[in-house]
């Protein structure tokens, strides 16, 4: 008993809920006959629901602590047979709904979901014969013939499913449109914009060369009515490759869970799970009460196993967006891999090209303008600049997650900012408006831009925003000598973009005019705006992280740190730095640790190489991205977040069942393990400003 009081104590510890499968000898029959009878009543005193170490599903939103009653370990509710609720019995013991344990079976799982015990006897649902229990008559166990078995054996896993050829069999949006014309959105009209000159004055016989414009634009705040918020068409594809098993599969079904419960009843989802190859587990379903259950069975069903191709994950993942009958206002694909790809079609010269065809394949044949494919990095030895491409090309982000206990929380970011989508097509308009005025530059990261022939007028083609995001764009330009006038006129510009509930195009600005001043003589030295140069900050950061990235792949380690301390001084050194301001600070930071994880090509290999892509992501877009501890509550280091992103990670956080302490996913033998060892699970609650 004692050991078995250690043994328990050590699996709770552990976060482990584990039933172990001895076969039985002939010599100790009677002692296993004792442990069974010890098992079975231990199994009375637990429930068994099972553990996120086993199933991975949170769904505590269905079960019932207080009661004693029996939970079906896939659906999570009450075991109660009836003439069209059957229950199946296994061999192990457990027992499941007869239809959540045929779904269970029909998507590739031959083992018990609780105690991953391998069974003999499996249900079915079209063919095989029904044996009736002599102990329950309402249990039903179903038993193939060997015949039947070794068939089913030899079709790989998971892809017994059948697919149709054309996935157009997605349920319908169930939104009346005078329910969204008649609605009140649920966020202020339109947005925010703002403009700031460099300095406000220069005097008439001066000329000042290369002129910062800082152009903000901030979304309006989301509030929290469900129903007024666009609903979402979401793809996941799911990597379930042989080296998810284990830990990693229970955390991805854990995660997977908190994302179906957070979605709403107008949202719809659909699930492609790949490793040597890829299925669609079920196609877009509402997520009601009844679609949360159904599609956490089938995420519940996922067996990791064999090869990771993401490319035939991307494709499959494409025609379930370009086939389908009915869209939500918004659309939006994540993508996690924890390996490189093994398609074999893939060569490395070709394969950021392949990528970006794939990826290409989503917008050339669909309507919208842009569907993001958002990337999740997971582990040391997934394939960073694949994410990355993938991502980049696609307007999504890249995030690494490096430990295992944080990929909930690294869902849970993403899915703040998409479910609070407020803009969409957002276009930003600039033109000059004194007449001897042009255009120099508009640097906008990865967002496009373009300007007439004659740099009179530029744009930048922004697309969605999450609320209260921000976009900071800097525009350039020669300001010549002045001759007569005290104020000059610089430029105008304008916003457009979509309501994505009311479905009506909003206009803010164009009216007014950027003005600076135009004295005869020079003032004292002009204070640079703290806003413009915060920006020139982020943007040479970007560049710094860029070359050093370039360098790094170059195997020049040494040059590559020598640019992030320069940058990282100059930095320092300008008035944002000295000022210290929150932006200035965080980047400093952000270049030290990356600085350290190009202490050596192991370590840059192992996590430096992820780390910085997710960096260049972050900072290209604007948005945020999980990356080390770059949304821990005590990092400095927490760029782009926003109140809902913040609100669905400490939701992630206190809707966990068990918070193991942070484990750096970086080899013990890397230099870099003590710093790293510190580290812990995402935590988000502040935002840059």
């Amino acid at each position: 008993m004692a050991g078995q009081s250690k043994w328990r104590k050590m699996k709770l510890a552990l976060g482990l809920n584990t039933c172990l499968y001895v076969p039985e000898s002939s010599d100790d029959g009677e002692s296993v006959k004792s442990s069974s009878r010890s098992c079975s009543d231990a199994r009375r005193r637990l429930p068994i629901t099972p553990t996120p170490s086993s199933s991975g599903l949170r769904v505590s939103k269905y079960s019932d602590k207080s009661t004693s009653e029996p939970v079906c370990a896939i659906c999570l509710m009450p075991m109660k047979a009836t003439g069209t609720d059957a229950i199946f019995k296994a061999e192990c013991t457990h027992s499941f709904h007869y239809h959540c344990i045929a779904s269970n079976v029909k998507y590739g799982n031959r083992a018990c979901p609780v105690c991953r015990a391998k069974w003999k006897e499996i249900p079915l649902t079209t063919s095989g014969s029904c044996v009736k229990s002599n102990t329950n008559t309402d249990d039903y166990t179903m038993v193939m013939s060997p015949q039947q078995l070794h068939a089913y054996r030899n079709i790989p896993f998971l892809f017994q499913a059948f697919e149709p050829p054309v996935f157009d069999d997605d349920e319908r949006v169930n939104q009346k449109a005078e329910d969204i014309d008649s609605g009140d959105s649920d966020f202020n009209e339109g947005i925010d914009i703002k403009a700031y000159p460099e300095v406000s004055t220069v005097a008439r016989s001066t000329c000042f060369d290369n002129f910062s414009i800082l152009i903000n634009i901030k979304a309006p705040v989301a509030k929290s009515n469900l129903n007024a918020r666009a609903s979402i068409d979401l793809v996941t594809m799911l990597d379930i490759s042989g080296s998810m098993t284990g830990t990693k599969i229970a955390l991805l079904k854990q995660a997977m869970g908190f994302v179906v419960q957070n979605l709403g009843p107008w949202d719809r989802l659909s699930v492609i799970a790949f490793s040597s190859t890829a299925c669609r587990l079920f196609p877009f379903r509402r997520m009601t009460e009844t679609g949360k259950r159904e599609s956490l069975q089938m995420i519940n069903s996922l067996v990791a196993n064999g090869g990771t191709n993401i490319a035939e994950a991307l494709r499959k993942g494409a025609k379930v967006m370009t086939d389908r009958k009915f869209k939500n206002p918004v659309s939006s694909m994540i993508l996690l891999s924890d390996g490189q790809d093994s398609d074999a079609n893939f060569s490395p010269r070709k394969l950021n090209l392949n990528y970006q065809s794939l990826s290409s394949s989503i917008q050339v044949k669909s309507d919208e303008n842009r569907i993001p494919i958002h990337t999740f990095g997971f582990g040391t030895d997934h394939d960073a600049c694949a994410l990355h491409a993938i991502s980049e090309h696609s307007g999504g982000m890249f995030s690494f997650i490096e430990a295992e206990n944080v990929i909930q929380d690294a869902f849970a970011q993403c899915i703040g900012g998409l479910l609070s989508v407020v803009v969409q097509e957002l276009r930003v308009e600039v033109e000059c408006v004194h007449p001897v005025l042009r255009l120099g530059s508009i640097k906008a990261g990865s967002y496009k831009v373009g300007m007439d022939e004659n740099a009179r007028s530029g744009f930048i083609e922004v697309g969605d925003l999450y609320a209260e995001e921000e976009r900071d764009f800097l525009v350039t330009m020669d300001i010549p000598v002045e001759k007569s006038s005290n104020i000059m006129s610089l430029v105008k510009f304008r916003a457009i973009h979509k309501d994505p509930i009311k479905k009506t195009v909003v206009t803010v600005g164009g009216n007014e005019d950027l003005i600076i001043l135009r004295p005869e003589t020079s003032l004292k030295k002009q204070t640079v705006s703290i806003e413009v140069d915060r920006q020139r900050n982020r943007l040479m950061a970007a560049d710094a992280i860029s070359e050093a990235r370039t360098m790094a792949e170059r195997g020049n380690l040494t040059a590559a740190v020598s640019v992030l301390e320069e940058c990282r001084k100059k930095l320092a050194d300008s008035v944002s730095g000295r000022g210290g301001d929150r932006l200035c600070v965080g980047l400093m930071a952000e270049l030290r640790e990356m600085k350290e994880r190009m202490v050596s090509h192991r370590v840059y290999e192992s996590s430096g190489r992820a780390y910085v892509l997710s960096g260049l992501s972050s900072h290209s877009w604007q948005r945020a991205t999980a990356r080390g501890d770059s949304t821990e509550t005590t990092s400095i280091i927490q760029s782009y977040q926003t109140q809902t992103m913040v609100n669905m990670v400490n939701l992630s956080q206190t809707t966990s069942f068990i918070r193991s302490p942070s484990t750096s996913m970086v080899s013990p033998n890397s230099p870099k393990t003590e710093p790293l060892k510190t580290k812990k699970s995402l935590r988000s609650t502040h935002s840059f400003t």
